[in-house]
């Protein structure tokens, strides 16, 4: 059986730190085709796709399911599988270019700048919804269920322990304890 502390861990500085990675968002860097995160605390390279669509993908990926205690690289993480599928899918590398540029030029016509760009969450988010029928958002939006919660590292964040089959499964190990789904 394991306990977990359900105390709140923010303290100011914690607050002041997050805060400000969040306001600083992704910077997408051209040369050499690299995406990263704010204070170069992830990077990744790309291959296929434009680093700035990639960037942005990233950006919806958090938007489509935000959970603030998990850092950007793991939305990142999610994201790569569609660069490399890019490569591979010349059909898909298209339509993701093509969702990415409609959703830059709805952010422009909205609020003068990229989706990038857009400092509320709550402004990025009508933007999704109202594209959330398309091809394109259903496309990152079913990937996204896998590529995200298919991380063992993000199963810690959720309190979720895994798969028990290998230790003998869930009767001996607490399998009424569900504290975890109220993460």
């Amino acid at each position: 059986m394991r306990s977990l502390d359900k105390r709140a861990k923010v303290t100011r500085r914690r607050f002041l730190k997050t805060a400000g990675a969040g306001t600083a968002g992704i910077i997408a860097v051209v040369n050499g085709g690299v995406v990263m995160g704010a204070g170069g605390a992830w990077a990744m390279e790309v291959k296929t796709l434009r680093p700035g669509s990639m960037a942005t993908l990233v950006q919806m990926a958090r938007d489509i399911y935000p959970h603030d205690h998990l850092a950007d690289k793991y939305y990142a993480q999610a994201m790569i599988g569609y660069d490399a599928s890019a490569g591979d899918d010349a059909e898909l590398k298209t339509m993701l270019e093509a969702g990415v540029d409609f959703v830059d030029a709805t952010a422009q016509a909205r609020h003068g700048g990229g989706y990038l760009s857009i400092g509320w969450e709550e402004d990025r988010v009508a933007i999704l919804t109202s594209m959330e029928d398309s091809p394109f958002f259903q496309k990152i939006r079913g990937g996204l269920v896998t590529g995200l919660y298919n991380q063992p590292e993000v199963w810690a964040k959720f309190g979720y322990e895994g798969a028990s089959a290998e230790q003998g499964g869930y009767i001996s190990r607490g399998f009424d304890d569900i504290d975890w789904l109220e993460a």
